[in-house]
């Protein structure tokens, strides 16, 4: 495969957080034609593997137009999704005053994605919508979305601002301030930001709307408004994703290894906490907070992919022919057995060796994918555990003195 594909890898998990199934279909995607060419070469029919009965399933998926359609389906519906998760997933940029409209924009990439055709892409929609308003949008992601000053006044003055949206933030300072007394002045503070009135309207304010993250477009113009400052920048400076806690989790099981067994608890949780610190620290210092996040390329998310299911039939074979891959798979039968793929196993038990045995082309299939991803995984990028193992325990004595 990697001759065919230039030594390009289909599988990178080491080099992803998630989405990697998602990674995995892009990247066959775009090496589709040298992986048909890969199962139609003499190498491929004058191997082991083109008798066994996963590769034939494999050769027939790669051959197939219908399969090819799926994945520019399923690509068309997760690059969106994907570059709105790995928003969440950041940690140099708080995304709290973004995630509202990154929602809005990944649905419309999509439904631009599928050419507006709404029975193509409504159920994507029915189950992106139950996740989203049942279990993950609250009133905090609208409270972000009206304090952040790029999106708000742009809203306001296209008239696309949801009413909603303001009982949502209402609902938000109940939550967030119990005192009434905080709460009323919130209230009487708002109509300045919402008139733009103030510092809030000054020329140096409205140039800094779409170039100043909101934190510090606030700490420069919110001085005027000041319970309404320190409210905004609490709920902006919010994360909108539990990923930083389960990194600290992978300090703790990175530190505590067979090694290191017989740490006590209280040893075990000053390492970990100078650890994660010492990274936190390098992050910050490496932070850039002038520039806001852009989310332009959720828009654009689904440029790579020009052509849509419908053209891969015509797709040309070679250059200089008028041979069709359609015609390829046609005249091989790829997509006759296509959706019956579930009905083949590719596992195949041998009576005379008792039930539950498996045979040897499924011991070498699954030999093959472990050692393509553990040589993916000597590539990791090692960056957020560099200095663990050669961690000195004559520090955490240094910071027991301090």
């Amino acid at each position: 495969m990697r001759k065919f594909t230039k030594e390009r890898n289909l599988v990178k998990p080491a080099k992803t957080r998630f989405a990697t199934a998602f990674l995995t279909l892009r990247a066959m995607y775009i090496q589709r034609k040298n992986l048909k060419t890969l199962v139609l070469s003499t190498e491929w029919n004058s191997s082991k593997f083109a008798k066994e009965t996963s590769g034939k399933e494999v050769a027939n998926l790669l051959i197939s137009i219908h399969f090819w359609n799926d994945v520019v389906r399923a690509l068309t519906v997760c690059s969106p999704l994907t570059k709105v998760l790995r928003l969440v997933d950041g940690e140099k940029k708080p995304p709290m005053g973004y995630i509202y409209e990154a929602m809005d924009r990944a649905k419309e990439a999509i439904a631009h994605g599928f050419r507006g055709v709404q029975k193509h892409y409504e159920k994507v929609f029915q189950i992106i919508d139950a996740r989203w308003s049942e279990q993950l949008h609250r009133p905090l992601h609208a409270a972000g979305h009206v304090l952040n000053p790029g999106l708000y006044y742009k809203a306001e003055e296209e008239g696309t601002l949801l009413q909603s949206l303001w009982t949502e933030y209402y609902a938000c300072v109940e939550k967030l301030v119990r005192d009434t007394t905080i709460q009323d002045a919130l209230i009487a503070e708002l109509p300045k930001y919402k008139m733009a009135d103030g510092l809030f309207g000054c020329g140096p304010a409205k140039r800094a709307r779409d170039t100043r993250s909101p934190v510090e477009w606030w700490s420069l113009f919110g001085s005027e408004t000041p319970n309404l400052q320190k409210f905004a920048m609490k709920v902006l400076s919010l994360t909108c994703s539990s990923s930083g806690c389960e990194r600290n989790w992978s300090v703790f099981e990175h530190i505590h290894s067979k090694k290191r067994n017989r740490l006590t608890l209280s040893r075990l949780n000053d390492l970990v906490y100078i650890k994660y610190n010492r990274t936190l620290k390098r992050r910050y210092d490496a932070r850039d907070l002038i520039d806001p996040i852009r989310l332009d390329n959720i828009d654009d998310s689904n440029e790579w992919l020009v052509g849509c299911p419908e053209d891969q039939d015509d797709e040309l074979v070679y250059e200089d022919d008028d041979l069709t891959w359609g015609s390829v798979a046609t005249a091989i039968g790829a997509d006759e057995s296509i959706y019956h793929l579930r009905g083949l196993s590719s596992r195949s038990t041998v009576p005379d060796k008792g039930k539950g045995v498996e045979s040897t082309s499924t011991s070498s299939s699954s030999s093959r994918t472990r050692t393509l991803i553990d040589e993916e995984y000597e590539e990791e990028d090692e960056e957020q555990y560099n200095d663990v193992e050669d961690f000195d325990l004559q520090e955490l004595d240094n910071f027991e003195e301090e």
